[in-house]
């Protein structure tokens, strides 16, 4: 439970932007989700609200229980995060040509995959701290990939490449915190790059010198369509109505709201629908048409203000373990705005990554509040009481 005492240790500004931000979601799904379904208007709304409200109640409980218990936990969490992985595969239900979701009861699905970014981050936590002083090597770095590499691949095989590489920036992010060798950590991570893009260069290209002929259109482990998606918004206008439609729906929208925005529900890419997926992974570019450059800039303010305070949480953390789960937790939202802002104003691939705490998704919205009630916990615990 919470002593009195802690309260004070409260970052009440970290709270503020936190509201605000659950706010500008409700405010911009009003908008967004108008005529997505036009039997019932309001449908996005109600559900997100819903959300919003279970996962403050979650987020609450989360911050009262010691996050050090989380520790003690670490393989059975480890254990439970595997096991839904793979129930994914026997029970679960497929979309869009994935399959993402088991489905509980009364139509309500929950996605393990967005549950698994916090559970790695509680779990990888304690591995590493365990290991504190032991990533000076190459091979010191082979266990901690391990470690992350199997529920990522369980992830991939879904196939969920979006989540897939918020994963990676967990892994990255806490390794680099938790005092991997920058040198030797930042080698593999530069080769590994070079790699895969030499990799997507062969695979691509139809003109190789005869002495590569024999590596033209190299085979690689993902579908021609995950493979289209992280590479058309280079050339969107190549693909008009197919792949490159998102992107250039999205510039548009985004470009035309000017500096002030066209005004709440005066938008016409979102309003009228041409602009798809506009309250899940391309709400920001209705939150660009509506409220212009002003709107946008305020809220990546209000991002940029969430995440700093967070920083300063890891900073005043008690230990390495609560360091570290901050670490992860400041990577996972990091990665999620710079890439859904990135591909809806078309400087990124199209990968399926929604805009924390503001797009439309229950899964989506628990996680991100557990782990800010996770956050809070550490934040609450920062000092320990002598008296």
């Amino acid at each position: 439970m919470i002593d009195k005492r802690s309260i004070r240790n409260l970052d009440f500004v970290f709270l503020l932007c936190l509201f605000l931000l659950l706010g500008a979601s409700i405010l911009i799904l009003s908008t967004a989700s108008l005529n997505v379904l036009r039997s019932d208007p309001y449908y996005y709304v109600e559900t997100q609200t819903m959300w919003i409200l279970t996962g403050l109640v979650l987020m609450t409980i989360t911050t009262a229980i010691d996050y050090q218990k989380y520790r003690r936990l670490s393989w059975w969490i480890y254990g439970l995060n595997i096991a839904l992985l793979l129930a994914v595969f026997a029970f679960g239900t497929s979309a869009k040509g994935a399959q993402r979701w088991i489905p509980v009861a009364g139509g309500f699905n929950i996605q393990p995959s967005e549950f698994a970014k916090l559970f790695i981050i509680l779990t990888f936590a304690d591995f590493l701290a365990k290991r504190q002083g032991k990533l000076n090597r190459y091979r010191d770095f082979i266990p901690p990939f391990l470690f992350v590499g199997i529920p990522m691949a369980l992830i991939f095989k879904q196939p969920d490449l979006g989540t897939t590489l918020v994963f990676a920036a967990i892994f990255i992010g806490m390794m680099f915190v938790a005092g991997a060798n920058p040198w030797k950590f930042g080698s593999l991570l530069v080769g590994g790059a070079l790699v895969v893009g030499v990799a997507l260069w062969l695979h691509f290209s139809t003109d190789l010198p005869s002495w590569l002929k024999f590596a033209e259109g190299l085979p690689l482990p993902m579908k021609e369509y995950q493979l289209k998606r992280l590479t058309i918004f280079m050339n969107p206008e190549s693909d008009i109505s197919g792949d490159g439609y998102h992107i250039i729906q999205s510039i548009w929208a985004i470009g035309s709201g000017g500096l002030w925005g066209k005004g709440y529900r005066m938008g016409t890419q979102g309003q009228l629908n041409f602009l798809p997926e506009h309250h899940t992974d391309f709400i920001f570019s209705v939150f660009g048409e509506e409220f212009g450059f002003i709107g946008t800039s305020t809220l990546l303010f209000l991002f940029c203000i969430f995440l700093l305070r967070a920083v300063s949480i890891a900073v005043k953390a008690k230990d390495l373990y609560g360091m570290l789960v901050v670490a992860g937790i400041v990577s996972m939202f990091a990665f999620h705005i710079l890439v859904n802002v990135g591909m809806t104003s078309g400087i990124m691939p199209v990968t399926g990554i929604p805009l924390p705490l503001i797009s439309f998704g229950g899964s989506a919205m628990w996680t991100n509040l557990i782990s800010i009630g996770v956050l809070l916990s550490i934040n609450l615990r920062r000092q320990r009481l002598m008296f």
